[in-house]
């Protein structure tokens, strides 16, 4: 059986993510089964530009709220407004 594309499995993780909660880019990796690749988890949602995708709620380990295709303020907004900060 053909595994999905490391990129299928990383849109697949975030759109699970609850309103409200957050997953940094390493326990994305993890979930998505390449637990060291982070940084590609990172580009990956960088050119991600579908709205069912919550891209928003994937924040960097040390706490900080790192990018967002839309800008961080639009980031900082929509977790705040889902109660995630």
């Amino acid at each position: 059986m053909k595994t999905k594309p490391f990129k299928d499995r990383v849109l697949e993780v975030v759109r699970k993510i609850p309103k409200g909660k957050t997953l940094t880019y390493k326990e994305v990796a993890v979930l998505a089964g390449r637990p060291r690749a982070w940084r590609a988890v990172g580009n990956i949602l960088h050119k991600n530009r579908d709205s069912e995708i919550p891209c928003h709620r994937v924040i960097k380990s040390d706490g900080n709220l790192g990018g967002y295709n839309r800008g961080k303020k639009t980031k900082r907004k929509l977790l705040e407004s889902e109660g995630a900060i």
